[in-house]
């Protein structure tokens, strides 16, 4: 019963993060082309 509740708040916050961390690595790489 438990796995067909909606999606958990730790997930959501693991995917809030992991989106965070590629805009941040992307910003990055984009920068070090622009050096």
């Amino acid at each position: 019963m438990k796995q067909n509740r909606p999606i958990p708040q730790w997930v959501r916050l693991r995917t809030g993060n992991t989106i965070r961390y590629n805009a941040k690595r992307r910003h990055w790489r984009r920068t070090k082309l622009g050096l």
